[in-house]
């Protein structure tokens, strides 16, 4: 090869080096530009994610806060989160939070509601001493209790089960030991306020439809004897009771426990914010509701219990139509009673969210009425002490009065709840988005 080859070849590889050299030091560099791209980017991530978990620390601790954070100094770079109220009435928030890292900005939204007992399929303060969960009863949704489960037969829980106390067995562990489909965790304390059905009242007074259970109502009748003579008497009616009969939009009522409705009340005016309270009396209620009302009872002594005199459900049913609004929230101050009569002989179906503060849920005559088949409740039981609804044989299971639960868990109460429903005093989160 000639001198003048030699010397092409040589410039050929040298342009060669050159030109690979240039493309690693392009890629090189290219790598190094992502690197510090990726690192800015998940700096101002990070920061943006700490400040949402900063401001819901604060909110878990103190409910109002609503300060934020502005032009923060964290990790080298800039901390800004707002706090929102994105709903007044609804009291839901929002945290919007912003990080800046090296001129690249991160954003996190969480938006919070108030956790409300409605979100239980059940919960007590107290489980009654003596009443125990059988094979033959079902719970579907989230479970809680202050006291001790006590199970018998090997009971089914589908929801997650939480309780502060311990399993107590009616025979021993391997007879006894509940279904836990979802699983379960004890020592888990939740107290129950002390005012979630008086705070109902207020509202109710300004835009609900409300009733004072201590007045009284005047009824004239006038009647015509043979002779065509008429008389006119008056009768004063205590208003301590009042029968509601819900038929879709509206509401029938009256103050006797037989004989015609004499009121009727279009809810969406007459209970323009959904509350419906009696306050110092008992309500007995029926029917199918359409739209989202609480029904409260306040009272002492012999009032402030709720009778579900037959069946109370939705118009539509949330178990097959995913478009239901219709809810239900009972909140009473002593009791919430099956009523002991014909209706209620077989069966009874309840469409509700049942909170009661003092006492409990359970069947009047629990014990001395016959079998009646079962409870088939959509929704929730919050109570402070489980009440019975039947009673059973404890060698064979066999119910020898009262009723059989079939407890389902309405799903829309996980994320929603029935009008000024009581809640547990914080709140969760219902959405994340980064």
């Amino acid at each position: 090869m000639s001198g003048k080859a030699i010397l092409l070849v040589m410039m050929g590889f040298s342009l060669l080096f050159i030109m690979a050299g240039n493309f690693w030091n392009g890629v090189s560099g290219r790598m190094t530009d992502n690197y510090v791209d990726y690192f800015n980017k998940t700096t101002s991530h990070n920061i943006a994610i700490s400040g949402a978990n900063m401001a819901a620390n604060e909110i878990f601790l103190d409910p109002t806060w609503t300060s934020g954070y502005n032009n923060l100094d964290y990790q080298k770079g800039k901390l800004y989160v707002a706090v929102n109220i994105l709903d007044a009435f609804k009291n839901t928030r929002q945290i919007y939070s912003i990080g800046i890292f090296n001129h690249d900005t991160s954003r996190v939204k969480v938006t919070f509601a108030p956790s409300k007992f409605s979100k239980f399929a059940y919960y007590s303060v107290s489980e009654g001493g003596n009443i125990w969960w059988t094979k033959q009863d079902t719970v579907w949704g989230p479970f809680h209790t202050q006291g001790d489960l006590l199970a018998f037969q090997k009971p089914s829980f589908y929801g997650k089960a939480t309780f502060k106390g311990k399993i107590d067995y009616y025979t021993n562990q391997k007879t006894d030991a509940p279904y836990f489909h979802g699983g379960f965790e004890q020592g888990v304390d939740l107290p129950m306020p002390a005012d979630g059905v008086t705070a109902l009242v207020a509202p109710a007074k300004s835009s609900g439809l409300y009733f004072d259970g201590t007045k009284t109502q005047t009824q004239t009748v006038t009647t015509t004897d043979r002779r065509g003579r008429t008389r006119t008497t008056t009768t004063t009616i205590p208003m301590t009771d009042v029968y509601m009969q819900f038929q879709g939009d509206y509401l029938l009522y009256r103050y006797t426990s037989s004989g015609a409705y004499t009121d009727t009340a279009y809810l969406p005016t007459a209970a323009a914010n959904g509350l419906i309270v009696m306050d110092k009396g008992n309500i007995h209620m029926q029917g199918t509701v359409s739209g989202a009302y609480t029904v409260g009872c306040t009272g002492s002594s012999s009032t402030g219990t709720v009778y579900l005199d037959d069946d109370i459900v939705y118009q539509h049913n949330p178990k097959t139509d995913p478009t239901c609004t219709d809810m239900l929230g009972i909140v009473t101050q002593n009791k919430c009673l099956i009523t002991d009569n014909t209706a209620n002989k077989s069966d009874i179906n309840i469409n509700a969210s049942i909170y009661v503060q003092d006492s409990g849920f359970g069947a009047e005559n629990y014990s001395t009425r016959p079998v009646s088949g079962n409870i088939n409740l959509v929704g929730g039981i919050i109570q402070d002490t489980r009440q019975a609804v039947g009673t059973f044989n404890g060698s064979t299971g066999k119910y020898l009065s009262g009723f059989a639960k079939q407890y389902r868990y309405d799903d829309r109460f996980l994320v929603a709840s029935p009008p000024y429903f009581p809640g547990t005093g914080g709140y969760e989160i219902v959405s994340w988005y980064e």
